[in-house]
């Protein structure tokens, strides 16, 4: 008897033990207690669904609920509706019209929340103010506050999902007087598409995400058009005459008129020399109210041109809703415009400059920006990409521009397409000189032995690939 009682107090203190450690186990998995740093808040992120990182993505209605998204944001306050806004879809250039945009908006003393992705070193690049990013301590506060209303609803919002949120909390707790929207993913179905904004913007649209968004830049275009939204007016860059008219196709469909520069809206860009020396990118937008005349572009390349008349147009338009301008102030502001990722110089002995560059488009417009403005006997290129990329397309254009290539690719990325393929696909169109490297510090160090003092290393494919680089050199300098 006394064997029995011992044996089943043996296997009562096993059940509680186990009821214990089960609760603990529980407790660890609680979202709201798993945030109390902003480490942690990072960690429980990157712990969630990340569509920016997978590599097969389901793009439909099932996957990408809008309806969750707008729970989630009505459970904490509908923030998105507090505040004036402009969202903005496209392939490239969404990024520099935002910058551009932002930047005299705040000349003309305005606050201006940007809501940008991705990131390259900071996750809180995505949610600024005026050009500050999110504190940590708030950014953390403001994700615990929408993952317990995420809880309560017994909702399961992605990665973007819950950035979006914190960003539209961010805007409304900071009462500012506008925010630009970026789109994350196409446009109709992306998480920002729930809101109902002053104006849209839509740059240039080419082949991205093809295994997503379609395989034609008309069903492209048409993803990125299901940002329009019934009386609100749309502004587009120019584009093709094929996207122009499925543009206007959806913004019919829409109840609303979209205006493409160069054809509804009058814009002319030359490119010279300027009283400094320096080459130069000018423009002219003239709209029914304005005439913006010889205006200089900020910002390196000749796609910018159609960037900035984005902008300048943006602005016009938002005088129609109160917002006021001194033209001087203006141009100023506009001439201040800075950018992180696209054609930033990181280091310089040897000179090395890093671009984001993600689509043949966008690519060879580096290429030839690189060529006009930046003097250098020979280029050495580190390359790497996204595999759901138009990978052929990319690898021609940078066969024209580089002298020697080395192919590497993102750390932690899966979707990052492989070195060994990469330079592969290369040999069967080009005969240059190629080495490929396991990781992005390697191949900076075989670059840096390449390159002569005169040379140039530029570092361009992805935006994962630029924030790598960012981070390595910034470790590098730290140590010095």
């Amino acid at each position: 008897m006394a064997t029995s009682k011992t044996t089943t107090k043996k296997k009562t203190a096993k059940r509680t033990t186990k009821k214990v450690a089960t609760k603990r186990k529980t407790a660890k998995k609680s979202p709201i207690k798993a945030i109390e740093t902003f480490s942690s808040a990072v960690k429980y992120l990157l712990e969630q669904t990340d569509f920016e990182r997978m590599r097969v993505v389901q793009y439909d209605e099932t996957t990408f609920k809008l309806d969750r998204m707008r729970t989630l944001l009505a459970a904490i306050g509908n923030p998105q509706d507090k505040v004036p806004l402009v969202h903005i879809a496209g392939t490239v250039g969404k990024g520099s019209t935002v910058a551009m945009l932002s930047s005299m908006l705040r000349g003309n003393g305005y606050t201006v929340g940007e809501y940008t992705s991705p990131h390259l070193i900071d996750i809180r690049e995505r949610v600024v103010v005026n050009g500050e990013m999110i504190k940590e301590e708030t950014f953390t506060t403001i994700l615990k506050e929408v993952v317990e209303a995420a809880t309560k609803n017994k909702l399961t919002p992605t990665f973007f999902e819950l950035i979006t949120a914190v960003a539209f909390k961010q805007f409304a707790e900071q009462a500012i007087d506008i925010a630009i929207i970026e789109t994350g993913l196409g446009g109709r179905l992306d998480s920002t598409n729930v809101i109902t904004p002053l104006i849209t913007l839509i740059t240039k649209i080419d082949l991205d995400h093809m295994n997503i968004l379609g395989t034609t830049v008309e069903e492209i275009a048409r993803e990125k058009a299901g940002i329009f939204k019934s009386s609100v007016p749309a502004i587009s860059a120019h584009q093709t005459p094929e996207v122009t008219a499925i543009l206007k196709a959806c913004a019919e469909e829409s109840k609303t008129e979209v205006r493409v520069i160069a054809n509804d809206i009058e814009f002319s860009a030359r490119f010279g020399g300027g009283s400094d020396g320096k080459q130069h990118t000018r423009i002219c937008v003239v709209t029914e109210e304005s005439q913006y005349m010889h205006i200089p572009v900020p910002l390196f390349g000749e796609h910018q041109a159609t960037n900035c008349a984005l902008a300048i147009s943006a602005v016009d338009q938002l005088k129609h809703f109160g917002f006021k301008f001194d033209d001087l102030t203006l141009y100023n502001s506009l001439a201040e415009t800075k950018i992180a990722g696209r054609m930033e110089t990181v280091w310089n002995r040897p000179k090395i400059i890093v671009d984001g560059a993600h689509n043949p488009t966008a690519l060879q417009t580096l290429i030839k920006s690189i060529g006009a403005h930046i003097p250098y006997d020979s280029m050495v290129l580190v390359f790497g990409c996204c595999q759901d990329k138009d990978v052929t397309g990319m690898l021609n254009k940078i066969a024209l521009g580089a002298d020697k290539i080395i192919f590497t690719k993102a750390k932690g990325n899966p979707r990052a397409a492989e070195p060994k393929i990469l330079q592969k696909q290369f040999a069967e169109i080009s005969g240059k000189m190629t080495q490929i490297a396991d990781t992005l510090p390697e191949a900076l160090e075989i670059a840096a032995q390449a390159a002569s003092r005169e040379d140039l290393i530029c570092v361009t494919g992805s935006f994962y690939l630029v924030g790598d680089t960012k981070k390595h050199l910034a470790a590098i300098a730290a140590k010095r």
